[in-house]
C-alpha cells in the first residue's frame, strides 16, 4: 500500500513538473536584432525607445514586478495586463514574442545608469519650495489629489520624471483622466475621475475633495484627455533644483 502511495505521489509530482511552462529565450544576434525591431514597433511608444519608461513602466531594471521570469514576461507580451493600458501582442507569432522578450531582458541587463543630482536636497525641495506633498503622497503621507509616488523611481526614468515636472501635460499618468462635469442646475466641477459606473460618477478636485453625481442630473461630461491639474515647474525651480528633485524622485524605489 505504501509503495502504491509513493508511486502515485511521484507520478503527480512528475506531471506537475511537466505541466510547468518553461521558456527559453533566443540569444542569437539575428534574434536580438529582430526583437529590437519588434520592440520599436510595438512597445517603444509606451515604454520608451531604450526602455526608459513613459506611459508604461521603465524596463531598464533586472527585475520586473509583473514578469518575474522569462515565462511570465512572454505571457505579459502575449496577453497584456488586464485593467491597464498594456495590450496583448496578438499579432506576433510565438517566436516573435520570445524575440521581443529577449530584447526586453537585454534592456534590463543594460540598466538605467546613474542619476545626477542630490536626493537629500531634492527631498527638501519636494517638501518645501516645490510643495509636492500638497497633492502627492509617499507611503500615505501627503495629499491625495495626485498619484502616490511611492516606488515611482522603479517605474519611471529620470528623463520621464523631469518631463513630468516641466511639462505635466506631456506626461499625464495612466488612470488620471481630467474631466469637467456640468450639472443641469448650472454648477460644474473639474477634476480627476475617481470612479464611474452606469449611473454615477465621482470626481476628485485639485484640493482632494471628492464630488459624487448621479448621471441623470448632469448636463454634460467633458473628458479633457492630455490635460493636467499639475502646474509646470519650468521657471519656478532652477535647473539645479530640478535636477535634485528628479534625483530624489528617482531614488523612491519601494512601493510600500
Amino acid at each position: 500500500m505504501k509503495r502504491a502511495i509513493v508511486l502515485i505521489v511521484t507520478g503527480v509530482a512528475a506531471a506537475a513538473a511537466e505541466g510547468e511552462t518553461k521558456v527559453k529565450l533566443p540569444t542569437g544576434r539575428a534574434d536580438m536584432a529582430r526583437g529590437e525591431k519588434l520592440y520599436e514597433g510595438h512597445c517603444a511608444l509606451c515604454h520608451g525607445t531604450k526602455g526608459g519608461g513613459g506611459r508604461g513602466p521603465m524596463l531598464t531594471q533586472s527585475k520586473l514586478r509583473r514578469a518575474p521570469d522569462d515565462a511570465g514576461l512572454v505571457k505579459v507580451i502575449e496577453e497584456g495586463i488586464r485593467g491597464t493600458e498594456m495590450p496583448g501582442a496578438w499579432a506576433l507569432s510565438p517566436k516573435e514574442m520570445r524575440q521581443t522578450a529577449a530584447y526586453v531582458r537585454a534592456l534590463g541587463r543594460a540598466g538605467a545608469g546613474p542619476v545626477p543630482g542630490d536626493p537629500t536636497r531634492g527631498a527638501e525641495i519636494y517638501r518645501g519650495k516645490g510643495a509636492c506633498a500638497t497633492c502627492h503622497s509617499i507611503k500615505s503621507a501627503g495629499g491625495i489629489a495626485g498619484p502616490d509616488l511611492a516606488g515611482v523611481g522603479a517605474r519611471r526614468s529620470a528623463a520621464y520624471l523631469r518631463e513630468s515636472l516641466v511639462d505635466p501635460e506631456a506626461a499625464t499618468p495612466e488612470g488620471y483622466t481630467l474631466m469637467k462635469v456640468a450639472t443641469k442646475a448650472g454648477g460644474s466641477v473639474t477634476g480627476v475621475r475617481a470612479n464611474e459606473d452606469s449611473f454615477s460618477i465621482q470626481v476628485r478636485d485639485d484640493a482632494g475633495r471628492t464630488h459624487s453625481f448621479w448621471k441623470h442630473e448632469l448636463a454634460g461630461i467633458e473628458n479633457q484627455r492630455g490635460k493636467s491639474t499639475m502646474p509646470s515647474y519650468r521657471g519656478q525651480l532652477s535647473e539645479a533644483e530640478l535636477t535634485d528633485l528628479v534625483a530624489y524622485l528617482a531614488s523612491l524605489k519601494e512601493r510600500l
